[in-house]
């Protein structure tokens, strides 16, 4: 099935496809290529891996996802979010722990693909997501203190490394922080209108590496970058052990999730931008099969990347050929310029990724959500989000849902209850013989949900209604009733019964109607007892 929609997909994207398509594919992906340079070098270092590790990676999910991918317009790479969690994985595990868990998140991400498992993340609320966003801008910019002031630091987290300064010093690296204010500044007041033909990034990058080479500045640089896609430090697989694949398994996951999330969140956005839907299923079989190749090569995880994409759509992208051309692209970077990339300070890629991790945040959201005082939004926010800095990706999402949940069964458990003694001279057409049957009923209007957080307000039914013969309950405000709501229901109506008193249902909606026929209430009631409207009962 999959291979046959992957099929039609291409037949439809190179439909009447001209060498003037080929052009735009050619100068889209040249123009992604210079845009993800830094980035794929940036966040090969950060992860605790290497700068060609990062390079490596965005040629290979270029080549490989690219060609495979639900969206022509998809680019794939190493990204923040995945440098995030490696680091923690490279402390306990080293880089063979990185290679296993990624081609273990691959193999996971190819079965998520297989059972239509993409579909979940539409239950992740938006705050969750912004959160873990906020959250991992954070320690990506925390990761960079080492490079951007030139210290040294020790831990496998980001808190870690922050209190560690505390005993190991901050001796800070004056040429290194000036490489990397001057890479930030650059990137933030470089005209956006410029950044279009030569990408803020990348010219910074340069500068900064000239800057360095010219003055002779004493400061961390990228290194060597080989020649050859197959790195010195790639999968071992004799040297894996049952026992570090289990504990790899739990950041396996990590990596599988987030690289699902982020790669359907870019598949979303980027399809309203090129007015074409992503096959999820499919991106989710080719991050699968891109992950699992990427070990093999000395690659790090990688998975679709919003800002790379939106370049390639912006700049004229038409087919998958796009993120080819950028994989390509990056090969000839990697081979021509090495020895200059090997020069590029580290300070400098710091600063690129101090940037990155400012604009990775949704601050139009995050705004909307505290100025409009979203308590329950906010709440989602922050409890990811500090999740995210303290723990990790599966753990903060998990909290984040489950806070959802709680707030959303604390909002639906509310239930109003209206009490009104029936006034028969309102109703037209009453006489005086239903006026004297009625004059000593009362109408009790349900307003909200029937479930287990609210049983006591049914409760109270019994107490309000004590003085009154006939009980009628205008149900049409109940939109859904659980068994637990059903049985005290059923109790309350049963006391009612035992006292004498006459009942009545009305306005029920069918989905509620359905649990009072399952719970066996509308049998104890009867058929008679069930009106459309509480006028229709009393003109009965």
């Amino acid at each position: 099935m999959l291979i046959r929609n992957y099929v039609q997909q291409l037949k439809k994207e190179f439909k009447n496809y001209s060498g003037a398509d080929l052009i735009k594919d050619l100068m889209a992906g040249l123009t992604v290529a210079a845009v993800a340079l830094p980035l794929a070098l940036a966040f090969g270092v950060s992860s605790g891996a290497t700068a060609a590790a990062g390079l490596v990676t965005a040629i290979i999910a270029g080549l490989v996802i690219g060609a495979f991918s639900g969206g022509f317009y998809q680019i794939s790479g190493p990204t923040g979010a995945m440098a995030a969690i490696l680091m923690s994985v490279i402390a306990g595990y080293g880089l063979q722990g990185v290679f296993a868990a990624t081609l273990i998140a691959g193999v996971l991400l190819v079965l998520c693909g297989i059972f239509h498992i993409g579909r979940l993340t539409s239950f992740i609320p938006a705050p969750v997501i912004t959160g873990f966003t906020s959250g991992i801008a954070v320690i990506i910019a925390m990761g960079q203190i080492d490079n951007f002031f030139g210290v040294a630091s020790e831990g496998s987290s980001a808190v870690q490394k922050l209190f560690s300064y505390g005993r190991l010093g901050f001796p800070v690296n004056l040429q290194a922080v000036l490489l990397g204010m001057f890479v930030v500044l650059f990137m933030v007041f470089f005209p956006k209108k410029w950044n279009a033909v030569v990408p803020a990034s990348f010219l910074s990058i340069i500068i900064a590496t000239v800057i360095s080479v010219v003055m002779k500045l004493d400061v961390e640089t990228v290194g060597a970058i080989p020649k050859t896609l197959f790195l010195e430090d790639r999968l071992d697989i004799a040297a894996l052990n049952l026992q570090d694949i289990k504990g790899l398994f739990g950041p396996a996951v990590s990596i599988a999730m987030l690289g699902m999330i982020e790669s359907l969140l870019c598949g979303a956005s980027a399809g309203k931008m090129a007015n074409v839907r992503l096959n999820s299923d499919q991106e989710l079989v080719a991050q699968g099969i891109g992950n699992i190749i990427l070990p093999f090569f000395g690659g790090i995880p990688a998975t679709a990347a919003i800002a790379r994409t939106s370049v390639a759509l912006k700049s004229g992208a038409r087919t998958r050929l796009t993120g080819i051309f950028h994989a390509l692209g990056l090969l000839v970077f990697m081979f021509i310029l090495g020895p200059v990339m090997a020069r590029i300070p580290l300070s400098a890629l710091a600063g690129v990724l101090m940037v990155t991790a400012f604009r990775m945040n949704d601050w139009k959201e995050i705004r909307y959500i505290f100025s409009h005082h979203f308590k329950g939004a906010a709440a989602k926010y922050l409890i990811t989000m500090a999740a995210t800095i303290l723990f990790d990706l599966t753990t903060a999402i998990l909290l984040g849902v489950v806070t959802g949940l709680v707030l959303l069964v604390s909002r639906l458990s509310h239930i109003e209850i209206n009490y009104e003694k029936v006034d028969m001279s309102r109703i037209n057409n009453a006489d005086e013989r239903l006026n004297k049957k009625y004059e000593n009923a009362a109408v009790a209007y349900l307003t909200g949900t029937i479930i287990f957080a609210n049983t006591q307000n049914i409760e109270e039914i019994l107490v309000k209604m004590q003085e009154f013969d006939t009980v009628l309950l205008s149900m049409r405000g109940v939109s859904y009733m659980d068994i637990s709501g059903a049985i005290t229901f059923m109790q309350v109506l049963a006391e009612l019964q035992k006292q004498g008193k006459k009942i009545f249902l009305c306005g029920v909606p069918n989905s509620t109607m359905m649990m009072l026929k399952r719970s066996g209430i509308y049998d104890m009631i009867g058929e008679n007892s069930f009106y459309w409207s509480v006028e229709r009962a009393l003109l009965d």
